[in-house]
């Protein structure tokens, strides 16, 4: 039987080095070479750890690939957060939800980020964090009262589709200003297009 390494431990602290640096040796290689293209030995190749370490990690470059997305929705769940609580009222929630939102995406796609897994403990963590703030939201009365769970699925709905917008070089402040424009007064409200 295995013993687990005492946190601090040297051991412990060589095993997270060795998965941050496949973690990042994968960033890289995805990026230079794609998805699909590149392979758990490119990932190897980029690492100076010895070929059997990969696996003591990961069983797949997926498996690599979803630790990389699970890491980038750790990272800007506070973010997300922050933005959301430091509002004073529906349009700065908003705002700040999507741009907060926004400038990630444009940030991770010009490091070759793909779309989050939806259905990992990550993200799905950070929907129950959304719904919670908009729940501490309308307690404080900055948006009416309404079913939080179906709110949340609309925000993140329409966040990840625009998402894909900023990754095409849309504009952040433009999209930010629509989607906003778009909750708080529905289609009417929505500028238009210009010529």
């Amino acid at each position: 039987m295995d013993a687990k390494p005492m946190p601090g431990s040297r051991r412990e602290l060589t095993k997270l080095q060795n998965r941050e640096i496949i973690l990042e040796a994968a960033q890289l290689v995805f990026a230079q070479l794609g998805f699909a293209t590149a392979t758990v030995r490119d990932i190897i190749r980029a690492t100076p750890l010895a070929s059997g370490t990969f696996y003591n990690y990961f069983k797949s470059k997926e498996q690599v690939y979803q630790a990389l997305r699970d890491e980038e929705a750790l990272a800007i769940r506070p973010k997300l957060h922050e933005a959301r609580a430091a509002a004073v009222d529906a349009r700065a929630f908003l705002m700040a939800s999507f741009r907060t939102f926004f400038l990630f995406v444009a940030e991770k796609s010009a490091s070759g980020g793909e779309r989050f897994r939806l259905d990992s403990p990550e993200v799905l963590a950070g929907f129950a964090e959304l719904r919670e703030d908009i729940e501490k939201a309308m307690a404080r009365g900055l948006l009416p009262s309404s079913d939080a769970h179906l709110l949340a699925a609309a925000l993140t709905g329409v966040a990840f589709e625009l998402g894909e917008e900023v990754k095409q070089g849309a504009e952040i402040d433009t999209v930010t200003g629509f989607a906003t424009a778009l909750f708080l007064g529905g289609i009417g409200a929505l500028p238009a297009k210009r010529v």
